[in-house]
């Protein structure tokens, strides 16, 4: 199934909503507190000199940092605005950014033919798709990484609600990034923590590793403490 009309206009107007600034999306963390300690996480068993491919790589900044540990990276999205995003903050020979519904089966077919087997590196995506999507988006990494490349997925767990919800509940309301996702009718930490895994098995999905961290935000909660959100990450191998 592709994704709703409504899911993809949510996103769409969030990103065309969205300035071009540094740390404006509420995710749009600095890579040294994502890509970078996840690719660490990541490189003991993949190949570098495969393409990374970042699904749901939003306006590209985690993207430009893969680009620069793997001999190229591709940062695909659902939404154009997210890639014009991604495309007017610059990038060199080694980095491109495409639209893709992860959800059409057919272009993500045609991307993995294009690449060859690559690496996948997707930050909290599964968690904020929509239910009926979420089997389609854990088929793409499979089909992405086919049987010689390697995947890094870092997911939400339901720790993050209670965190969240912290942070809406503040005495002055959500924070202004915050209250952006929810006025976009973006749903974070949506999937349930036995929902993940699950479907990355079922999608053909083996785990070498995995292991519990947090996903920095850009934005604080009303004591001044950055907002943290709990995940668990796989790193993960075709069968």
């Amino acid at each position: 199934m592709n994704v709703s009309d409504n899911y993809r206009d949510a996103w769409e107007s969030y990103w065309r909503e969205t300035s071009d600034a540094t740390g404006e999306a509420i995710w749009d963390s600095d890579p040294s507190l994502t890509a970078e300690p996840h690719s660490e996480l990541l490189l003991p068993y993949a190949d570098t000199a495969r393409t990374i491919v970042d699904l749901g790589c939003g306006n590209g900044t985690q993207t430009r940092y893969l680009a620069t540990r793997f001999a190229r990276a591709v940062g695909v999205d659902l939404s154009p605005a997210a890639i014009e995003h991604a495309r007017r903050a610059g990038h060199g020979d080694t980095v491109e950014f495409q639209q893709l519904d992860l959800t059409d089966t057919d272009a993500v077919r045609a991307l993995h033919e294009r690449l060859g087997d690559s690496n996948v590196y997707m930050r909290a995506v599964i968690h904020q798709s929509e239910p009926d999507a979420r089997a389609a988006v854990a088929a793409a990494v499979a089909e992405i990484i086919g049987t010689e490349g390697r995947a890094f997925v870092v997911e939400l767990t339901s720790g993050s609600r209670d965190v969240l919800k912290r942070a809406a509940t503040g005495p002055d309301g959500p924070p202004p990034k915050l209250r952006r996702v929810f006025h976009h009718g973006l749903k974070p930490a949506d999937a349930e923590d036995e929902e993940i895994p699950q479907l990355l098995g079922k999608a053909g999905l083996k785990v070498l590793a995995s292991g519990e961290t947090t996903l920095p935000q850009t934005e604080y909660h009303a004591d001044g403490t950055r907002i943290d959100l709990p995940a668990r990450w796989f790193v993960l191998t075709g069968k």
